[in-house]
């Protein structure tokens, strides 16, 4: 299943053409008449949730997330987003108030400009277009989550640009502050290892870039990033055994995806890979279990039925299907403990509704699957009832979007 997968995902292919979809998008394009103009935007989407296996339900809002931006003139943009998640964060509530993005952004020319502050870096096909109405599922893929952290955002600089020679070309290059890697964590990789614009360190450095693509109904991309993970002083990091400087203790990161879209059939797939290089080094300096290698696919599929009695509509009732693959301890070192656990496949399955461009409404059934948990990694209270383990589980979901 693993090679098929990785086949598909390097034959098949999914684009959405670029389209302005909220008023954050027409200040990015430019579209915004006028000077000192200011802009007020936003997303958010709320679901319901039921385990089938354990019969429990949970309601929740997931985020709201409200945009402000301003331009200047037509060369100097402000851009900002702050972002509340799970309804509330009082009384030991588990939600976040956070920026998602804020950075100036300065028009070199009309294919160039810079990005300058908190950002968000083109990896994957969610971290940058992670609006509501963008992804089927109430759920954004598995695999953009636990291997690729979206929302990924640092704070540094960017170039982004297009070239005149091949039509249809992007390209983008960033230096962006490093990672953590104390915050690395087994069964989640690097996604705590994130600053996102919270103190974070300068002393570790990381690059970025992306090549972005499209050819008629397709869209093309391959992304990369490789930097430090340790962002102690010289003489902390001996006395943990850490490689020091900008690209000490480094993590990489590669993906690739594809995406096709034609008269209302979507195909998208997208493949990763993280490298851990020091692994065996954090494991001894913190005392974690961080696996060297994760990896992880998945391929969609999407039909608009609406596009079948009305070409011209705006609507959409999308019947789509997902399978995402991901093995978040591939490899390990020496001092690493396996868990099969940690190799997951998940088979996502739902209708997304949009009656109107900016809101959406999703019903998905996911039925996901694990290996055997490794013993070793869980301590239970040996006068306690351990709870049964279940290699499987089954979930539906229902929820709206909303996008303006």
């Amino acid at each position: 299943m693993k090679n098929l997968l990785l086949f598909i995902v390097t034959i098949s292919c999914f684009v959405a053409n670029a389209q302005i979809i909220t008023k954050e998008d027409s200040l990015n394009a430019g579209l915004t008449p006028g000077t000192n103009a200011t802009v007020i935007s936003g997303y958010g989407q709320a679901k319901v949730a039921y385990d089938l296996r354990f019969g429990t339900g949970e309601a929740n809002i997931t985020r709201n997330v409200m945009f402000f931006g301003h331009k200047f003139n037509d060369q100097f943009g402000f851009f900002s987003e702050t972002e509340l998640e799970n309804a509330k964060v009082a009384n030991g509530a588990s939600g976040e108030i956070s920026l998602e993005q804020l950075f100036l952004k300065t028009n070199l020319n009309r294919n160039m400009y810079l990005v300058t502050g908190l950002f968000i870096p083109r990896i994957g096909t969610i971290n940058e277009n992670h609006l509501p109405t963008t992804f089927n599922g109430n759920d954004r893929p598995f695999v953009e989550q636990l291997i690729i952290p979206s929302t990924w955002r640092e704070i540094g600089i960017g170039l982004y640009g297009q070239t005149r020679s091949i039509p249809g070309l992007n390209y983008s290059v960033a230096v962006i502050n490093g990672l953590n890697a104390q915050g690395f964590s087994f069964g989640s990789g690097i996604r705590e290892g994130r600053f996102e614009g919270s103190q974070a360190t300068a002393g570790n450095v990381a690059v970025t870039g992306a090549l972005l693509y499209y050819f008629h109904n397709f869209r093309f991309q391959v992304s990369g990033y490789y930097g430090g993970a340790n962002g102690l002083s010289k003489r902390e990091s001996d006395s943990l055994q850490l490689d020091h400087g900008a690209f000490g203790t480094p993590i990489s990161l590669l993906e690739s995806n594809i995406q096709y879209h034609n008269k209302g059939i979507s195909v998208k797939a997208l493949t990763t890979v993280v490298d851990i290089y020091d692994a065996d080094k954090i494991n001894r300096a913190y005392a974690s279990n961080t696996p060297s290698q994760m990896v992880g696919s998945y391929v969609e599929a999407a039909y608009n039925v609406l596009y079948y009695f009305n070409p011209k509509t705006e609507k959409n009732l999308s019947v789509f299907s997902r399978y995402e693959y991901m093995n978040l301890n591939n490899k390990l070192p020496e001092n690493g403990v396996k868990d099969n656990f940690q190799e997951k496949q998940y088979w996502v399955s739902g209708i997304t509704y949009q009656p109107v461009r900016g809101i959406v409404f999703k019903a998905d059934y996911i039925y996901s699957e694990t290996g055997n948990y490794n013993t070793q990694l869980y301590v239970v209270n040996p006068y306690a009832t351990q709870l049964p383990f279940y290699k499987s589980n089954h979930q539906i979901n229902v929820g709206f979007g909303y996008s303006f």
